[in-house]
Parts: C-alpha cells; sequence; structure tokens
C-alpha cells in the first residue's frame, strides 16, 4: 500500500536464493535460478504428477545388481566371504525392491547388513540407504530416518541419504532437521540441482510459516518510525482527519489528539482518542473522528484486530460524514489486504463500498492501483491511477505511480515503443514536480531496471537532498552500488547510515542481513534479521525474514557438523556479478 515514502514493496527486496550465499535483486540484474525452470513450477505449485516424477527418481538403489540365477552360479563357484553374501543379500534385497516386494526387500537388506563385515563401511552405508528407500515406499518414516542416519555415519556425505532424510523429516514435520539436511545437499551438489533446491524452498517455506505463526502469538506492537507515519499520512490527499481544523485548544480527548498528530508527536494519541472515546455522548464532540484516529494508529503498530473494531465502528456510523467512512473503508480495504492476501476480493470489497460513498475520492483509486500493481493486475491499475489524476492533478505520487504501472505494463509485454514513451511520462512528472522524492526515487529504480546506472545514482542523489531521513532510498541507493561496481562495502555503509537515519527501518536490516550472508558472516547475519523480525507488520513479512534467518542457521549447523568452510560456500553459490 501507499505511505512508506519510496517504498521497499514497491521493488522487489534483496533475498536469499532458496537458501544461503546467493543474494540478488529481483528485477535489477541478477538471476534467481528458479526463472529457469519457473515453466516447471515451483515447491508450492508442482502438481502432483511431477512431485510423484521427482521422488520416483529419487527412490533409487546403491550398488551392482545380479539376477538370482547368476547369483547362484556364482554361489556354486566357490565359498562366499562374509562380505560377498552381504553383497548376495543386497542384490537378492534389489530384485524385491525392483519387483515392488518391499517386505521381502527389508529381510534381504536385513541379512545383508547382519553378514557385513563393521570394517566395510562404505558397503554398510548402501546396505542401510537401500533399506530406507524400500521403508519409504512404505510410508515407514521413522526407520528411514533411523537408517539413512546409519547411513552417514558410515559416510557423512552419502548425498542419497541425506535427501531421503530430508524427506523423511519433513513428513514428520521436523522442519528444521530437513532444512539442515537439504542445506548440506545442495552445498554437496554445487546448488545446480534443482529438484533439490525445490525441496528447500518448499521446506523454508513450511518453516517459515511455523516460526511466523509462533512468532505472532506472542508478537508486541511495532512502533514504526516517525518519518514512516508522516508518509503514511502523505499517501492520502484527503485525509479528513489531517484537514480537520479545530477551535477549541483544550487540550483533552481528540483535541489532544489532533495537536499530537499535528507536531508530529505520536506516542500518546491512541490514549487521547481512548479517552474521547470513552466519555459520555455530550462530552465526546468527535467521538467518530477519535475512532477514525485510534483506528489508524492501530493499523500503523501492526494492532490488527483492534483496528478492525475502530475501523468497523466508524463504517457503520450511518450519520458519520462520508469522507471519514470512506477513509475508514480505505484503510479497512488495506487490512484485508495486509491479513488476507491470497484473497483480495475481500480487500477490493471495501473498495467498492468507498467507491460507492464517494466516488469522487481520489485515495479509493490510488490506494486501489497499488493492490492491482502488488497482484500484477497492471491495466486496471492504470485505470485507476488515470482516475485519480483526473480528480487531484496535483498529486506528484499518483502521477509517478501511474507512470510506473505503464512503465510495468510497457516491460511485460516487451513493448519498446511504449518503454521509450514512459520514460518521457517519468521525465516529465519530474519536471511537474521538483519537490516530490517519490518521483526521483521511482525513477532511479526503474534507471537501475534498464542498467542506466549513473543517471539513476545522481536521481538518488537528488532524492536524498529532498528527504535526508529517508532510510529507504539510502538502501536502494546500496543495492545499485552492489548492481553497478559489485562495491560491498560501499553498499554496506549506506545501509549502515540507513539505520543511524531511521533505526526502524526493516528493509535496511533485511538487506544488510543478506548481503552479510553473502560475505560469510552467518551470525551477523542471523542478528540483521532479528532485528527485521521485530519490526515485522505481517505474516507474510515474518515468514520471509523466518524463511531468511532459518537458511543462515541451517547453513551454520551444516558447515560446522561437515567441517566444511563457509568462505568456499560462499564462492560455490553466489552469482556473478
Amino acid at each position: 500500500m501507499a505511505g512508506t515514502g519510496s517504498t521497499g514493496s514497491t521493488f522487489p527486496k534483496w533475498q536469499l536464493a532458496v537458501l544461503i550465499g546467493a543474494p540478488v535483486a529481483l528485477g535489477i540484474g541478477y538471476l534467481y535460478w528458479k526463472k529457469s525452470t519457473e515453466a516447471e513450477g515451483s515447491g508450492d505449485k508442482l502438481t502432483k504428477k511431477k512431485l510423484g516424477e521427482i521422488k520416483d527418481k529419487t527412490i533409487s538403489l546403491d550398488g551392482d545388481e545380479r539376477s538370482r540365477s547368476s547369483q547362484d552360479a556364482f554361489a556354486k563357484k566357490k565359498t562366499l566371504t562374509p562380505l560377498e553374501e552381504a553383497q548376495k543379500h543386497k542384490n537378492e534385497g534389489n530384485v524385491y525392491f525392483r519387483d515392488g516386494k518391499y517386505d521381502q526387500a527389508i529381510k534381504e537388506y536385513d541379512l545383508a547388513i547382519e553378514k557385513c563385515p563393521k570394517t566395510e563401511i562404505n558397503d554398510l552405508s548402501t546396505f542401510y540407504q537401500n533399506r530406507a528407500a524400500a521403508y519409504e515406499h512404505l510410508q515407514k518414516w521413522a526407520a528411514v530416518i533411523e537408517d539413512c542416519s546409519k547411513a552417514l555415519s558410515c559416510n557423512s556425505k552419502y548425498l542419497k541419504a541425506l535427501k531421503r532424510r530430508a524427506k523423511a523429516y519433513e513428513q514428520q514435520k521436523e522442519l528444521a532437521a530437513s532444512l539442515e539436511d537439504t542445506t548440506a545437499a545442495c552445498i554437496l551438489e554445487g546448488f545446480q540441482n534443482k529438484h533439490t533446491l525445490i525441496l528447500a524452498d518448499r521446506v523454508l517455506k513450511e518453516l517459515g510459516q511455523q516460526h511466523a505463526k509462533e512468532a505472532l502469538k506472542e508478537k508486541h506492537n511495532v512502533q514504526p518510525s516517525t518519518f514512516f507515519v508522516k508518509n503514511y499520512f502523505a499517501s492520502f490527499s484527503h485525509d479528513p482527519i489531517k484537514k480537520l481544523v479545530i477551535a477549541s485548544t483544550e487540550p483533552k480527548g481528540f483535541v489532544k489528539a489532533k495537536l499530537l498528530l499535528d507536531q508530529g508527536q505520536y506516542d500518546e494519541i491512541i490514549a487521547a482518542c481512548t479517552v474521547e472515546i470513552e466519555s459520555s455522548e455530550a462530552d465526546a464532540e468527535y467521538k467518530v473522528e477519535a475512532l477514525l484516529l485510534r483506528a489508524t494508529f492501530y493499523l500503523l503498530t501492526a494492532s490488527y484486530p483492534e483496528a478492525t473494531v475502530d475501523l468497523d465502528a466508524v463504517i457503520g456510523t450511518d450519520l458519520a460524514d462520508k469522507k471519514l467512512r470512506a477513509n475508514a473503508l480505505i484503510k479497512r480495504a488495506s487490512l484485508a489486504m495486509q491479513t488476507q492476501p491470497n484473497t483480495p476480493e475481500e480487500c477490493f470489497k471495501y473498495f467498492s463500498m468507498a467507491e460507492d460513498l464517494d466516488s469522487n475520492n481520489s485515495d479509493i483509486y490510488h490506494h486501489r492501483g497499488q493492490v492491482f500493481i502488488l497482484i500484477d493486475r497492471l491495466e486496471e491499475a492504470i485505470a485507476d491511477f488515470e482516475k485519480a489524476c483526473s480528480l487531484c492533478p496535483n498529486s506528484g505520487i499518483i502521477e509517478i505511480h501511474r507512470c510506473y504501472a505503464t512503465y510495468r505494463l510497457a516491460l511485460n509485454n516487451k513493448d519498446e515503443y511504449a518503454l521509450r514513451k514512459v520514460m518521457d511520462g517519468f521525465r516529465n512528472a519530474i519536471e511537474r514536480f521538483p519537490d516530490c522524492v517519490e518521483c526521483y526515487s521511482l525513477m532511479a529504480q526503474v534507471l537501475c531496471d534498464q542498467q542506466e546506472f549513473q543517471e539513476a545514482d545522481n536521481f538518488f542523489e537528488k532524492a536524498i537532498k529532498i528527504e535526508p531521513e529517508n532510510a529507504q532510498i539510502f538502501v536502494h541507493k546500496a543495492l545499485l552500488q552492489l548492481q553497478w561496481k559489485a562495491d560491498i562495502t560501499a553498499a554496506v555503509e549506506l545501509i549502515e547510515k540507513a539505520i543511524r537515519v531511521d533505526d526502524k527501518c526493516e528493509f535496511a536490516y533485511e538487506t544488510l542481513g543478506t548481503i552479510q550472508v553473502q560475505r560469510g558472516q552467518l551470525q551477523e547475519a542471523i542478528k540483521l534479521f532479528d532485528s527485521a523480525i521485530k519490526l515485522a507488520k505481517t505474516e507474510m513479512e515474518l515468514i520471509h525474514l523466518y524463511s531468511l534467518k532459518d537458511a543462515a542457521i541451517a547453513q551454520v549447523n551444516v558447515t560446522k557438523n561437515m567441517g566444511l568452510d563457509i568462505r568456499n560456500i560462499v564462492e560455490m553459490s553466489q552469482p556473478q556479478f
């Protein structure tokens, strides 16, 4: 939604490429492995048939196979050694396995393990792995884990055993253990096997969802920065509370809250609004206004249940001014999108109600247009932005968002003429609105996308001069340094400056954490992801951040357990600049 200035949500953020050490700037140059496999689907989107194909490919056996007749002939020629006898039972087991007779196969593998000399650890590891494969077909996951663990105790880098145990752990919902095994497999394969990466992606999402749900139960309210709150209100051209002029100067209730809002002192606003709301009807002159303002700050502090109650109260007050109710409906739509991102229909329901109530309110179309961008419905986004521009022609933010949606559509359609035309539109917007920082920031990000790095850097500098307290511009400028010059030192310095400017900038902590992963500073990265998690406002943000943190933790544990050099792994897994 709008309201974050040069928002991190407008362009994708740096993320780990499924696992570890492969940071990418999506849409700004680096390739995520999924780009080459999108036609085959992600871990979430694979069909049952596709998953079946992957599973079948992994149910494989190790060791030579002989037919029963050839084995019998071999046995008649000489007396078998214990190892040869073990190999004979293993081969018998393999034949049963291929025939789908898994119980008989397990009995033969039992005998192979029993007969095998304990000093023959390579053969023992094969026998355990083959028995685990049979148990997997029988969905005896605990037995799969036990046998794979025994195989790995004989050979700690046994790839098939790692992958099989990872899947068994996933079935048992032991997701952290599954992730560690998948991480080890990815490392051993040099991050080149797409099927292992799909498994990693799936496990990371499952583990991220698990941790996010746990965190939400105990999460405290998020206190946004003063800059964030100021920019949120600036995203509304017709905010009825900001425009309200109050004659009374008695500092209590809503009057006090409005004075605090105008002065940029936000900490006591909720309490002041509560005084107004709980006062008697005779004294509560601004009860609806107080409900809306309190709901807004509940929304900004991620107190979503409380925000819902207050917004619904305003929406349901038929006698309230339509500007107040329309503003509440826009914020209710935003709340629905934040808490129910997979069901945008709920969000659009509230926008439609606002449109029916106050059809000439540009804020409705501006904010709905941004939702359309988020879900890639670009033609509808453009239509909404054009409507907003016609109703509010003096808004630089609306105009530049219209340009950005048009740019995205031209890019998707590979329309070179439209791209050239929209770039002229960006420059015209900057000429018309020379003080609008959003114009410079979005223009710079689009230029990064087109690899016009020097000009992009110039626009970021102009944006910083206008709004030096905007931490996110420093982060975007840092990303530019990485893509343009591969200058990690300069990028880190810029992001550290962003944190000094605004220590509540989640985008800065996440991005710096990802860079530290690339540098092999995993413990530092984990601390930075924790800082971002404390500032996250939605379950989706938490899932993403926990996935980054869990990936880093898994790599720390794997490199320690396998005695690997993290620097070599980072070099192996990161993209070439």
